[in-house]
């Protein structure tokens, strides 16, 4: 447990050394971010049916998705991918600690180390001047901090499935040009899912991905009231553990098959 809490730390140190990128990150998503309030202020004008959130709860919805827009798993981890490719990967075989474990760790850093560096000036800046409400409540602030927890960790999940599939493809490209598309639309990073159709919303919410970004956002503006976030984190953590048990099985399974090929 030790190693994994010191690979996880240093890991988490090398990530915030790309201050540059997270500079540019920052500025990127308050440039969409302001376009996306934009038009979802003039659905909300044009419009003259009753929405199922109101326009406050819409707008730091869609600050809080950019903020931790990086927490998505929509990418696989480039040193893994580039071991995986140079058969450096042979290294990682000989460290004295689980394979799956130590990728998991790396998983974790990569999905939180980016997060802190652009959700903290983001959020500032969303809260002074571009309208992000505060919490609903201090109980709400609570369920929304231990339900990101339980985000990461479905996050990581399926970013190590993601990087255990590195294992078994050809070119691990094709992997970030499939998973975005799942990723963003149904967490509700693009629309929240209350305004998804009624036949779709049931579907999208047992999907994994909406315990990443839909729920945790839900939370914090009141829309899902505190005392549901067992319900929450029961839906995040059933993920969870589905996608490391089948990660794990994979990473078995493709390690016996696996030639390394170079010098």
């Amino acid at each position: 447990m030790r190693g994994h809490r010191a690979l996880v730390s240093a890991r988490f140190r090398a990530l915030l050394q790309y201050r540059s990128a997270a500079l540019a990150g920052l500025g990127t998503q308050l440039f969409w971010g302001l376009i996306r309030v934009m038009i979802f202020e003039a659905f909300f004008v044009s419009s003259v049916m009753s929405q199922p959130m109101e326009l406050g709860d819409v707008i730091t919805y869609i600050w809080l998705g950019h903020a931790f827009l990086v927490v998505l798993p929509w990418n696989v981890d480039r040193e893994l991918q580039t071991m995986v490719r140079s058969g450096g990967v042979t290294y990682e075989l000989l460290r004295p600690m689980n394979l799956y474990n130590a990728w998991f760790s790396r998983a974790i850093a990569l999905r939180t180390a980016p997060a802190m560096l652009r959700a903290v000036p983001l959020l500032t800046i969303a809260a002074l001047f571009l309208d992000l409400q505060a919490p609903e409540s201090p109980e709400a602030g609570l369920a929304f901090v231990i339900s990101m927890i339980g985000a990461v960790i479905l996050s990581a999940a399926i970013t190590n499935l993601l990087n255990v599939a590195l294992v078994w493809v050809t070119s691990g490209e094709r992997l970030t040009y499939l998973a975005p598309p799942f990723v963003v639309l149904f967490s509700g990073n693009i629309v929240p899912i209350p305004f998804f159709p009624d036949w779709a919303q049931t579907a999208i919410r047992l999907m994994p991905f909406s315990g990443i970004v839909d729920s945790p956002f839900r939370l914090y503006v009141g829309h899902i009231p505190p005392s549901e976030l067992g319900f929450v984190l029961a839906h995040q953590l059933i993920w969870s553990a589905i996608f490391i048990v089948v990660g794990k099985r994979m990473l078995a399974q493709g390690l016996r098959r696996m030639e390394v090929q170079g010098g």
